[in-house]
């Protein structure tokens, strides 16, 4: 199928097979995916939590307003930001830029200056609203790779962060969850998968300028 194809056979699933289980390599592409997404001057401030746990899962029910995909799916993913992005953080990202791509420091010291001062004049707030945007982009370029794998994905704000956060200790890694993508295969009775798309035409959605 080519990628409008799977775009088409792609929709918010409401009820998972939880008998299905993703591959390893299906996962591993999930997680390559996501590190690859763009991200602003390229820090990543987001992380990806991968949970394949069920007793887990379950507890998770009663916190995304009793939403059943993120204990059916095969696979809960956690999208989360930083709590802070720091000048040890912007060091480090440009060090393994110098090591990867084998540059020179003068190359790259005058952005990495700007890119400090930068932001250290933003406001821990202002920081992790950045981040939060950023977590959309990956959410978008995950369900994308999803829909061209043949995986099923819900992609949820429903549920309350702070309870998560406080279910998987993540004050202690410095994180905030954002979003939740629950991932798998759609159960057979699931009304859902077919019923058409409802989508506005081409003419009411795209503006041309020429």
């Amino acid at each position: 199928m080519n990628i409008l194809d799977s775009l088409e056979w792609r929709y918010a699933t409401k009820k998972f097979d939880p008998s299905k289980k993703l591959t390893n390599q299906q996962i591993e592409t999930l997680k390559k995916a996501f590190n690859l997404t763009p991200t602003s001057f390229g820090l990543q401030p987001i992380k990806l939590i991968v949970i394949n746990n069920k007793e887990i899962q379950e507890k998770f029910v009663e916190h995304a307003y009793f939403q059943r995909q993120v204990a059916d799916a095969s696979h809960l993913l956690i999208l989360c930001i930083e709590e802070d992005t720091t000048t040890d953080d912007i060091n480090a990202y440009f060090d393994m830029e110098k090591r990867i791509r084998n540059i020179d420091e003068k190359v790259i010291s005058d952005f990495r200056k700007q890119l400090i001062d930068m932001y250290k004049n933003k406001t821990v707030e202002e920081k992790q609203q950045s981040a939060k945007n950023q977590t959309y982009i990956a959410l978008g370029n995950l369900m994308t790779v999803c829909a061209a794998e043949k995986i099923d994905a819900c992609p949820m704000e429903g549920f309350v962060p702070e309870k998560i956060d406080e279910l998987l200790n993540l004050k202690n890694l410095n994180l905030k969850s954002v979003l939740l993508l629950p991932v798998g295969f759609r159960a057979e009775d699931d009304i859902m998968s077919g019923m058409k798309k409802v989508r506005k035409p081409l003419s009411e959605s795209i503006i041309e300028l020429s």
